[in-house]
């Protein structure tokens, strides 16, 4: 299977349509999924991955409030949306809002799924990981991950 992997930046139109490069779209497929992301971001998901997602998160005990509240802040603001003839999607005002997505963004394939920034926070979180990368490499190699 292939991944959804690399760093891209392109601009949000005047009808809030984000260009895909041709890269992800043969990998992600003809139509996808756009939710709430952790750290800020937003969350594209292929329809095969999404239904993996939604296949774990329904067997979360309903009896978890933490459980109840993770399915709503993901579930809730999930659109499906058709990647159009020019290789847009159109990213909602919810996911915009949340992300803090205006004008450019930046398109992260992290394996699984596309992350969508807001170009400062992604580099706030960039510059996380700069500074904790030696304790989470350690940690990973602790557990044979690396």
């Amino acid at each position: 299977m292939n991944e959804l992997v690399g760093e891209f930046h392109h601009k949000l139109d005047a009808k809030a349509r984000l260009s895909l490069p041709s890269k992800i779209r043969s990998v992600i497929g003809e139509v996808v999924i756009v939710t709430r992301g952790l750290d800020g971001c937003g969350y594209v998901y292929s329809q095969d991955q999404w239904g993996v997602i939604t296949e774990k998160l329904s067997t979360l005990s309903l009896g978890s409030q933490s459980a109840r509240a993770f399915n709503r802040f993901i579930l809730s603001s999930a659109v499906e949306t058709s990647i159009d003839k020019s290789g847009r999607i159109l990213v909602p005002e919810t996911i915009r809002d949340h992300a803090g997505l205006a004008d450019e963004v930046v398109i992260a394939g992290v394996g699984n799924r596309l992350e969508l920034w807001n170009p400062a926070d992604w580099q706030n979180q960039l510059g996380q990981f700069d500074e904790n990368i030696d304790e989470l490499a350690e940690k990973l190699a602790d557990i044979g991950a690396i």
